[in-house]
């Protein structure tokens, strides 16, 4: 059973979030976990401030399915199964060590499937104290008067065959990555409450929802279901635009699966992530996938501990369902971000101009028709209408030239590139140099101030609701400079 056991799924990095767990359960201030190379026998250890456990307590939470799942539990207690703490550890070594105190006084117990193999008919042999020579291991512990200490030997599961010291370096970069997105509400934010610390380092939260960004587009007021096992709160959010954020914000704000992987739901429950990202399955007619356009799209959604049972939530803590009644409205919130998200993904986060929200005057109109959606080159931008307004007899061909470059859009190149990129083509001037930009607004400012006659102040505000050109007000307020000063005339705006 124990070697069944060993094959639920759990990574090093959600085995690990599941014993922090316990040390929350436990009112830890602090956790440390510690990784230490030594070939085969490489060990990892975590150490907590929490309150510690009895003998008694000590052998119940060593027993495999102490708790009853259907059991009433405390509101803040993150655990379920009473599996999470064994199946956790027997998923990434052979021999799980727990010591613990309370109270001044220390109990220890071991498991060690290597022992159990070699002894069938020994029946479910359960050891008092460390392994030989693992002793120095537990000493962290021998400074507290409460706390616990689990500790992981012979990691099968882990130091495989080739296995090397960097490879265990990357183990710990992942390990830090899924600790930080998992606890990061415990880590930051007004009810933060929790240290955690990976070979001494502190754990820096990671906040799926960029929360604090200035250029993030949107988010939605908290919403409430009421079900018969408790409320249900979900809050949608809209990130920014890969141009809205620096080379070093958009790295980090991926998240350790990456844009695409990570948008979608993130359940919580008691404030510690459950599922991050993904769709729960909704979507009509068929469920949603994973897709570039939606990937700016990110839903915390908070359950109760009441409500495990009906959102299936499974041992590893990896898995969740909504019941069938909460379906339709997290279908309709869902939708309304979605949308959200593509709208800001594909105008490259710029609908609307920055200082009053009036709608971008867009170089390309979209039509609707009965089989599908058709793009044309919108005549009143200011760029196409000056064009077209001087073209006299030459106007036949430049309509000719706009209407052969509207039917030849390449559609399937644009989506086969963004699809393989994971972004959209680089179009709004984007990396190309200031000054070539500012030659490009020239042409357009003496044009409105000289043959349309606008004053130079409302030829910039018409720039400023311009598209792309709403993306450089500096350049925009510096056009005026350097230009003749013409005669006095009528001026319009």
């Amino acid at each position: 059973m124990l070697e069944s056991l060993r094959g639920l799924g759990y990574s090093t990095a959600t085995a690990l979030a599941d014993i922090v767990d316990n040390s929350i359960s436990a009112a830890a201030k602090e956790v440390r976990i510690d990784f230490a190379w030594d070939g085969s026998n490489s060990r990892i250890t975590v150490l907590d401030d929490g309150c510690g456990m009895t003998d008694a307590e000590l052998e119940s939470a060593m027993r495999l399915g102490d708790k009853n799942p259907l059991a009433a539990r405390a509101a803040h207690d993150l655990g379920r199964f009473g599996m999470g703490l064994k199946t956790a550890s027997f998923s990434q070594c052979r021999r799980l060590t727990v010591a613990t105190v309370k109270n001044g006084v220390r109990s220890c117990l071991r498991w060690d499937l290597t022992e159990l193999a070699v002894r069938p008919d020994a029946g479910w042999l359960l050891f008092e104290g460390p392994a030989p020579g693992s002793e120095p291991f537990l000493a962290p512990l021998d400074r507290k008067n409460a706390g616990t200490l689990v500790l992981w030997e012979t990691l099968d599961r882990i130091v495989t065959d080739g296995y090397k010291p960097d490879d265990f370096l990357s183990l710990i970069d992942d390990v830090d990555a899924h600790l930080a997105m998992v606890f990061h509400r415990l880590l930051q934010g007004p009810r933060a409450g929790l240290r955690l610390l990976l070979n001494g380092n502190p754990v820096a939260p990671w906040d799926p929802f960029m929360t604090a960004h200035p250029a993030k587009p949107w988010a939605s007021p908290v919403a409430k279901i009421h079900t018969s096992c408790g409320t249900v709160e979900v809050q949608c959010h809209v990130l920014p635009h890969k141009d809205r954020l620096t080379a070093a914000e958009f790295e980090a704000n991926a998240g350790p699966a990456g844009w695409t992987a990570q948008q979608g739901f993130y359940v919580y429950r008691n404030e510690r992530l459950l599922l991050a990202g993904g769709w729960l399955g909704l979507g009509s007619p068929r469920a949603w996938n994973r897709e570039e356009s939606h990937r700016l799209a990110r839903i915390r959604l908070d359950i109760p501990n009441t409500v495990d049972a009906e959102w299936k939530i499974d041992v590893r803590k990896s898995t969740a369902r909504p019941p069938v009644p909460v379906k339709p409205r997290l279908t309709l919130l869902a939708e309304n971000t979605r949308e959200l998200a593509r709208r800001v993904f594909a105008s490259r986060g710029a609908p609307a101009s920055r200082q009053d929200k009036i709608p971008i005057d867009q170089a390309w109109s979209v039509e609707k028709l009965r089989h599908g959606m058709r793009y044309r080159i919108a005549e009143t931008h200011p760029s196409v209408a000056a064009v077209l307004e001087n073209a006299g007899e030459l106007l036949p061909l430049v309509k000719s030239m706009l209407r052969v470059i509207e039917e030849t859009v390449p559609v399937q190149r644009i989506w086969l590139d963004t699809a393989e990129n994971k972004d959209t083509p680089q179009t709004g001037f984007t990396g190309e140099p200031s000054d070539e930009v500012a030659g490009v607004l020239r042409t357009l400012y003496v044009d409105m101030i000289g043959r349309r006659r606008m004053s130079p102040e409302g030829a910039k505000r018409a720039l400023l609701h311009t598209e792309p050109f709403q993306n450089f007000p500096a350049l925009i307020a510096t056009l005026d400079q350097g230009l003749v000063a013409k005669p006095n005339r009528p001026q319009k705006s």
